[in-house]
C-alpha cells in the first residue's frame, strides 16, 4: 500500500505529461502481481467497491470525533479522502493491534466482504497507515483518485512498460485487448514483458477502441484543407455509442451496447437491443427519437435522453415515453470483415446498405451534408436548415480516405461545434471548490430576472483565469449576505451584483428547477464588471431559445428583438 500511496501522491503534484507516464511506467515495472494489477484498473476506473461508500466513511470518522468540527474540515479542504487522513484519531495503540495492510490484500478482503464487515475492516486499516496511506486508501475506496491521469494514459504507461522489454506495442494496441481482459492482467502483463503471447482480442460482443476527432482551428485547418476530400456531417447531441451484434463460435449472437469509454449499458436500453437485427459494429450516436405531427423522425432534447441514462433498469413507462434509437454514422466490422482498415468512404457505402437492409426506424442513418467550399459549410454551420439540424452542436468533418485508427489522430476527423450561445446572468450562490481550489469559493450559481427577482437559471466554476478567480472570491467575501453551510449567498439586485456572460451548448427543461430551465455545459465566458445588473438577461429570453431548439427553428431571436450585449 505504501508504493501505491507514493505513486498517487506524486501524480498528484506532477504537472508534466511525460513525468506521469514515466512514473506510472516505473511502478508497473517494480511493482509484483497482483499488487500491479490492481493498481492499474483503478487508475483506469476499472474497479469500485460497493460496500465502501463515503457515507460510511464519514459515519466512520463522525463516530472518533466532534462531528461538527469533522464537518467544518470537511468543508475548509474541500475533499473526503483528504480530510479524513489529516484528521482521522488514529492512536498508537490502535496502530500496533492493526497490520498495514498491502494493496492486493485489500481489494481481496473487500470483493469478499460483507456490507456488516466493512467498517470495521476500514477503520483498522486506517488505524494502521500514516496520512499518506490513508488518502491512498480512501482515494481507491471511493473511486475518485484525481491525480491528473487519464484511463489512456494509464494504459499508454502498459505500452511503454513493453518498450522497456523490447515489445513494439502501441496504446492501440493494448486498447484493442483491453476488454477482453480483467483485473489484475496476468495476460496483459506477461505480454508487455515478452512473457507470453498477444491476449486474444477476438470475443464476439466485445468493445473496440473509439477514433475521436480533433477540435477545429479555423484560422489554421481550413487554410490547408482541401473540401474536395472530406465529408461533412452533422454532430448530433446524445452520446457515442457502440453497438455491437456479433455470432460467437457456436453461432448465438452476442449484442451489446457500449458507451465512448468501454462501459457496456445494455441492460438500460432493452427496447433499443431488441429493435437492432444486424450483424456486425456500428459507431453512432444515442438519441430519444420520437415522431412528430407529420410523422417524421426528429431528435429530441439531451433531456429526454438523460431520463434514459444511469439506469439499471428501465419501466416500459419510460421507454414508450422516451424511445431510445441510435444515429449511425461509421461501420467497424459487417458480419465478422473487419472495416476499420477500409477508408471511411467504403466504410460508408457498406453503413447506408446495412441500415437500409435494417429497416428499422429505431436504426437510421446520419445524412452528410453536401457542401463545395469552407465558407458555403461555414454559413450551413451557423445557419442550419430548420429540422434536426438546428438542434445539432455544430458538424464533424471526416476525411474520405481514413481508416477508423483508435485514438485522436491529427488530420482525419475534425469537430466544429457551433459557437455557444450567450446570456447575461448575475452571481447568487457561491461554494468552495476542491482541491487546489478548497481555499476560494468557485462554483458559482447565477440567475437570470423574471417579475423583477432572480431565479437561478445554472452552475459553473470554470472559464475563468486564477486572476480572476482571486478577484471574484474577493466580490464573494466582501458582499456575502447569508451563509448556508458550505454555500454563501451573494448580494444581488438591480442596483448591484456581478454579471457573468455565461456561454452553453443548449437548454433543456427541467422539474428540478425552479425557472424550468436547465443549460447544458453552462462556463463563464467573461466576467461584466462594467454591466449593471439590472441589464442581465430575462427568464424569457431563455425561454425563447428553448422553445426555438424545440420546434426545430433556426432562431434565438427574443420577441422584442436581439439582445443588446
Amino acid at each position: 500500500m505504501r508504493a501505491f500511496a507514493e505513486l498517487l501522491d506524486r501524480l498528484s503534484f506532477t504537472a508534466s505529461r511525460n513525468a506521469k507516464l514515466r512514473l506510472v511506467r516505473d511502478y508497473l515495472k517494480l511493482a509484483p502481481d497482483p499488487e500491479r494489477g490492481w493498481a492499474l484498473a483503478s487508475l483506469t476506473g476499472e474497479m469500485s467497491f460497493d460496500a465502501a461508500k463515503p457515507a460510511l466513511i464519514r459515519k466512520a470518522v463522525e463516530a472518533r470525533m466532534d462531528a461538527q468540527l469533522f464537518r467544518w474540515s470537511y468543508d475548509f479542504v474541500g475533499d473526503l479522502a483528504e480530510t479524513v487522513a489529516l484528521v482521522w484519531p488514529s492512536t498508537g495503540e490502535a496502530r500496533r493491534a492493526n497490520c498495514e495492510p498491502e494493496l492486493d490484500e485489500v481489494v481481496e478482503v473487500l470483493r469478499t466482504a460483507s456490507r456488516t464487515q466493512t467498517p470495521a475492516l476500514i477503520e483498522g486499516w486506517l488505524d494502521a497507515l500514516d496520512a499518506d496511506g490513508r488518502w491512498a486508501l480512501l482515494k481507491l475506496l471511493t473511486g475518485g483518485l484525481r491525480v491528473g491521469l487519464s484511463a489512456r494514459l494509464a494504459k499508454q504507461a502498459v505500452a511503454d512498460l513493453g518498450a522497456l522489454y523490447g515489445q513494439a506495442i502501441g496504446v492501440s494496441d493494448i486498447e484493442e485487448v483491453w476488454h477482453a481482459q480483467e483485473p489484475p492482467y496476468a495476460e496483459l502483463f506477461a505480454w508487455a514483458e515478452g512473457r507470453g503471447p498477444r491476449p486474444n482480442p477476438d470475443a464476439a460482443g466485445r468493445f473496440r477502441p473509439v477514433m475521436l476527432a480533433q477540435a477545429l482551428d479555423e484560422a489554421v485547418d481550413l487554410a490547408r484543407l482541401d473540401p474536395a476530400l472530406y465529408a461533412a456531417e452533422w454532430k448530433w447531441d446524445g452520446i457515442r455509442v457502440q453497438a455491437v451484434r456479433e455470432r460467437d463460435a457456436e453461432g448465438a449472437i452476442s449484442a451489446r451496447l457500449y458507451s465512448r469509454t468501454g462501459d457496456d449499458i445494455s441492460a438500460a436500453f432493452p427496447d433499443l437491443m431488441a429493435a437492432l437485427d444486424f450483424e456486425g459494429v456500428i459507431d453512432g450516436e444515442l438519441l430519444v427519437l420520437r415522431r412528430d405531427e407529420a410523422g417524421a423522425l426528429r431528435v429530441a432534447p439531451f433531456g429526454d435522453l438523460q431520463q434514459r441514462l444511469n439506469r439499471k433498469s428501465v419501466s416500459a413507462k419510460v421507454m414508450a415515453v422516451h424511445p431510445a434509437g441510435i444515429r449511425a454514422y461509421d461501420l467497424l466490422a459487417d458480419g465478422r470483415e473487419d472495416m476499420r482498415h477500409q477508408p471511411f468512404a467504403a466504410r460508408r457505402a457498406r453503413l447506408e446498405a446495412l441500415v437500409a437492409a435494417s429497416g428499422h426506424e429505431r436504426l437510421d442513418l446520419s445524412p452528410l451534408v453536401p457542401f463545395e467550399t469552407w465558407d458555403g459549410l461555414a454559413a450551413l454551420r451557423a445557419d442550419p436548415p430548420q429540422g434536426d439540424a438546428v438542434a445539432a452542436e455544430g458538424l464533424m468533418l471526416k476525411r474520405l480516405d481514413s481508416v477508423y485508427e483508435a485514438g485522436r489522430p491529427k488530420g482525419p476527423w475534425f469537430k466544429w461545434k457551433r459557437d455557444p450561445r450567450l446570456v447575461d446572468a448575475v452571481l447568487m450562490y457561491a461554494q468552495r471548490g476542491h482541491g487546489k481550489r478548497s481555499s476560494f469559493y468557485s462554483d458559482y450559481t447565477f440567475g437570470v430576472w423574471n417579475d423583477g427577482a432572480l431565479t437561478p437559471v445554472g452552475k459553473a466554476y470554470f472559464g475563468f483565469t486564477d486572476e480572476e478567480l482571486k478577484q471574484i472570491d474577493k466580490f464573494v467575501r466582501d458582499n456575502t449576505i447569508d451563509r448556508f453551510g458550505p454555500v454563501r449567498s451573494v448580494r444581488a439586485d438591480r442596483g448591484f451584483g456581478l454579471v457573468f456572460e455565461v456561454a452553453f451548448e443548449g437548454l433543456q427543461r427541467s422539474t428540478r428547477h425552479k425557472s424550468g430551465v436547465a443549460m447544458r455545459f453552462p462556463r463563464i465566458n467573461r466576467i461584466r464588471w462594467d454591466k449593471p445588473a439590472g441589464e442581465a438577461d430575462t427568464l424569457e429570453t431563455l425561454e425563447h431559445m428553448l422553445d426555438a431548439m424545440e420546434s426545430g427553428k433556426n432562431t434565438a431571436v427574443p420577441p422584442d428583438g436581439p439582445i443588446e450585449r
